[in-house]
């Protein structure tokens, strides 16, 4: 009687790293690795040794210094005797503000024109078209000043929405709530009281319960083939629930008016106007390239999976948004991501408009007030690049969701 004996694994040699292809492609970016440590780490201590040789040392503690200067619009206090670590993180937050607003406006205006484009009407075609030609082929910072001028130019001062000697005003305010000015928008504000934090939750629990039912309708779609309405449900689990709360709580949220005073309006929240002329540049011309981006995704899926979705009774509405986007989205996200990533880096060229990004407060006043241009530029970049990194994470674990799962 014979036995068949499996054969013993062989144990792990060095010459393997060489050798056998398993290892050898970790061998070789292992070497890489350290290569390119070690080159940081010579060209680091370079700058380090000719900086000392010229009387400069790398310091930080600049950035607790007094600023002494102002930033035109701010989300936290700051005035002119604080640090410049202040003055930056101000900066900061204002660069986050034109970049996720201007993600989500550039989003809204490229899917609307790149789904237009392939519109059968064939006005609303060419000029989705000429909407995409003009501004992909002129740089975004002529944008940025044209928007701003037309802004400036052709919405009326605050003092137009004043009636003098008994005329009406030349200006009025929309649903006496906002006020479109040169200026800026002034909107009302919310006011907070004892119990708003009920509501608050109350909403975030809506809008967590919206993506369940949305989330339930898609399963029992895909499995049982119930179309359940997404429509009205969603916005009844939105609002029904925080609407309810704010009654019942006794309406702890207010509103704050903007009010004209003087030559100007007080109260409410005020967005500047180059904040809003630079958001809405960087969102139109970075949705010229999102549009192409929806409009070559939607004409990578065959036309069979159109026409057999409307062979079944589908209504175009519904097959654009079950059939032709979930699967033109594994085609449309990749680009999307660097279009994020160009908007956010285009926002530098806020200083054109006067609007104190980063790039304005550290990279620009406290850059010039300090010398310190090394220390500035490193902090810049290690932001830039934080903030990159951060939107592709972000980004790359949504195209995982949705990429094709096979077996």
């Amino acid at each position: 009687m014979t036995s068949i004996n499996d054969p013993k694994p062989e144990s792990f040699q060095l010459s393997q790293l060489i050798n056998d292809t398993r290892y050898r492609s970790y061998t070789f970016q292992f070497i890489a690795l350290i290569v390119l440590f070690f080159l940081v780490g010579y060209l680091y201590l370079n700058l380090v040794e000719n900086l000392r040789t010229a009387g400069l040392d790398i310091s930080y503690e600049f950035l607790g210094e007094p600023a002494g200067y102002d930033i035109n619009q701010r989300l936290v206090e700051y005035n002119s005797q604080s640090s410049h670590w202040r003055a930056s993180v101000v900066g900061v937050l204002n660069t986050l503000l034109v970049a996720f607003v201007g993600c989500i406006l550039a989003t809204i205006f490229g899917v609307t024109a790149g789904v237009l484009r392939l519109s059968n009407n064939w006005i609303v075609a060419k000029l989705m078209a000429v909407y995409v030609e003009i501004f992909r082929n002129v740089p975004v910072l002529i944008w940025i000043l044209i928007i701003n001028a037309i802004f400036l130019i052709a919405l009326p001062q605050p003092k137009a929405f004043k009636a003098r000697g008994g005329n009406p005003p030349e200006a009025e305010m929309l649903w006496d709530s906002f006020a479109f000015t040169g200026r800026g928008i002034y909107a009302p504000k919310p006011v907070f009281e004892t119990g708003s934090w009920v509501v608050v939750a109350v909403f975030i629990l809506s809008i967590i319960g919206v993506f369940a039912y949305r989330r339930y309708a898609k399963f029992a779609l895909y499995t049982n083939g119930r179309d359940l309405p997404r429509g009205w449900p969603s916005l009844a689990i939105l609002f029904v629930p925080a609407i309810l709360a704010y009654f019942v709580m006794g309406s702890p949220i207010g509103l704050e008016y903007p009010e004209l005073k003087g030559f100007n309006f007080k109260g409410g929240i005020w967005a500047r106007g180059s904040f809003v002329a630079l958001t809405f540049a960087l969102a139109i011309y970075t949705g010229a390239f999102i549009a192409e981006n929806v409009r070559a995704g939607i004409l990578a899926i065959s036309k069979g999976q159109t026409e057999a979705a409307a062979a079944l009774g589908i209504r175009p509405g519904r097959i654009m948004s079950l059939v032709i986007l979930p699967q033109a989205l594994r085609v449309i996200i990749p680009p999307m991501i660097s279009n994020f990533l160009n908007l956010t880096k285009n926002s530098s060229l806020a200083i054109a408009v006067g609007y104190m990004d980063i790039t304005g407060t550290l990279g620009g006043i406290t850059l010039n007030q300090t010398g310190r241009a090394i220390e500035a530029i490193l902090l810049l970049m290690a932001f830039y690049l934080a903030i990159s990194l951060g939107i592709s994470a972000i980004m790359n674990v949504y195209n995982n969701s949705i990429k094709l799962k096979e077996r």
